[in-house]
């Protein structure tokens, strides 16, 4: 996989592989190393989404149950889906009675190993198959006794559609749980299913709230806040509390994509959504695929021969990740790792002894004061001497050089080399001209040192002016500061007498307005503050009228 592969080309390169038209109901899964479950974004990069070292581990997954799964149009979408709602079963999340489990599991067993047969099939023989946490023997008993009289003759084809058409009637089919808490604290999973959003507790269904009925879904922090617009025009807003912030914008996510799935008529209508109602505030989501409907009338447009079907372990029922993945080796031989380990270990030798250069010259010039400084640009034979720019400059009690090591006072020399005179100036032996040479390097170096300690410090004839220049800058950038923070605070001001005086009624408006934040500041700040400016406004002018 390429590293700035998107998310669309894995899916579709999987759906290829599995000959699969119908997509649109899927989606690929991942879990993060902190266990949060996430959809993976076909808009964005694959390997950017992912937190964990590579090899990754994914799951496809039906992401978008179908209204009607048997109306889906081809027989290998009908297969995936069965697998899924048959891996709901048995993790617990298809709820139901003890008869419609008994019938449910009877029709797997028939679309699995076919009819009964007494020589291939003993008594007990529906024991060996696991379809839910747990059951009696009393249910498997009644799920053999359905398998040997009722399903007889069924194809594996005929028994899967009519498992989904019975799975379709229960109430938490499609239910994809999200453990959350309620305001008095206890335990409840929150769902998204075709027909709309759904709350249990338990074994039983608190809430059922249609697609048509939601408003509005936001989340701040670990809360998730649901809209609700019933007849009457009643409104009421559920709260409910996620185990962590991520966990809270994952359902805030999925309630997102699934009511544009559902809800809307056309992908064209599907709109950015933010979780706050303020525009630099919150997270920025947008569904990218294509809604229900579209896709129903896509899957009518589908003409070719049904695909081949291989029913034995095509999509593995198992959730847990692969142990068959051993230690990941590498590529790379071994002599090369080895000096790409030892020029790193150079490298990061190179970078300290840099770090404790500039913090050494930091320090040294910082301690430096402005007398000392001048003395230092005048006498240029002192120069040595100074703390940390000598060899042989004394050490103080806690500046004892390491054993074997440069001295603390002394700043490491990385590939430093003696003065030495230009190459063919002077003779070895002419010691004149070699002293006229080292004279002329040592002005060189006392000049650009000068300069280098005046850019740092100025010295006392200008440190006046200097420090008067430094205070103008700090009042000038203190004037723009507040400057702007008046500025912001008129353009707010006006933004507000907008929002609370003006009839203007736009979308972003409208929505700020019918946030409860906003109607409490309103009725309780913001009416007491003008009645009490227009009390102090009466009173003056009816002061100026008298005198």
């Amino acid at each position: 996989l390429q590293r700035d592969a998107k998310g669309q080309y894995l899916f579709d390169l999987l759906c290829h592989h599995l000959n699969l038209l119908e997509k649109d109901y899927f989606g690929i899964r991942f879990v993060d190393p902190d266990k949060q479950r996430h959809w993976l974004e076909f808009t964005k990069s694959v390997v950017k989404q992912m937190r964990a070292q590579p090899p990754f581990t994914m799951c496809f997954r039906v992401k978008f149950y179908p209204t009607d799964p048997a109306a889906l149009k081809e027989e290998i979408t009908r297969y995936l889906v069965f697998l899924q709602i048959k891996r709901d079963l048995y993790h617990g999340r298809l709820l139901c009675k003890t008869s419609d489990a008994a019938l449910l599991a009877a029709y797997i067993l028939q679309a699995e190993i076919g009819d009964y047969d007494p020589g291939k099939h003993p008594e007990g023989y529906s024991s060996k198959f696991q379809f839910f946490p747990k059951h009696s023997e009393k249910l498997e008993r009644k799920i053999a006794e359905i398998h040997k009289s009722e399903l007889s003759g069924q194809t594996p084809a005929t028994s899967e559609l009519n498992f989904l058409r019975k799975a379709q009637t229960l109430e938490t089919y499609g239910v994809d749980p999200h453990p959350c808490k309620d305001v008095s604290g206890n335990a409840a999973f929150l769902a998204f299913t075709p027909f709309g959003f759904v709350v249990l507790q338990g074994n039983k269904r608190v809430h059922f709230i249609k697609w048509n009925e939601v408003t509005k879904m936001k989340f701040e922090g670990k809360t998730f806040y649901l809209y609700v617009s019933q007849k009457e025009e009643k409104k009421i807003v559920l709260t409910y509390f996620a185990p962590t912030p991520e966990a809270c914008k994952h359902l805030w996510k999925c309630g997102i994509e699934n009511q544009a799935f559902y809800k809307l008529e056309k992908s064209s209508q599907v709109r950015t959504v933010s979780s706050s109602n303020l525009f630099f505030k919150g997270s920025r989501f947008r569904y990218s695929g294509r809604v229900a409907k579209e896709v129903m009338e896509s899957s009518a447009k589908i003409k070719r021969e049904p695909p081949e079907i291989h029913r034995a372990g095509l999509v593995p029922s198992r959730s847990c990740p692969s142990i068959t993945h051993g230690p990941r080796l590498s590529s790379v031989p071994r002599t090369r790792r080895r000096a790409v380990h030892i020029s790193i270990m150079e490298v990061s030798v190179h970078l300290r002894l840099i770090n404790h250069c500039c913090r050494e010259v930091r320090v040294r010039v910082l301690a430096l004061g402005p007398r000392l400084l001048a003395r230092a640009l005048g006498a240029l034979p002192l120069l040595p001497a100074l703390p940390g720019l000598g060899h042989d400059a004394p050490h103080g009690p806690g500046d004892a050089p390491a054993p074997g090591g440069p001295p603390r006072n002394h700043l490491p020399s990385l590939g430093a080399e003696p003065l030495r005179a230009p190459v063919g100036a002077h003779p070895v032996g002419d010691t004149a001209g070699a002293a006229r040479g080292c004279s002329r390097e040592l002005c060189s170096i006392r000049e650009n040192i000068a300069v280098g300690l005046r850019a740092l410090c100025p010295g006392a004839g200008g440190l006046g002016a200097a420090q008067a220049e430094q205070v103008n800058k700090f009042v000038l950038s203190v004037l723009r500061l507040l400057l702007v923070t008046v500025g912001l605070l008129f353009v707010l001001l006006l933004l507000l007498i907008v929002l609370t005086e003006s009839d203007l009624d736009t979308a972003f408006f409208r929505d700020i307005r019918q946030t409860p934040e906003f109607e409490q500041f309103h009725y309780q700040y913001f009416c007491p503050l003008r009645r009490w400016f227009a009390c102090k406004v009466r009173a003056v002018v009816s002061l100026l009228i008298d005198t």
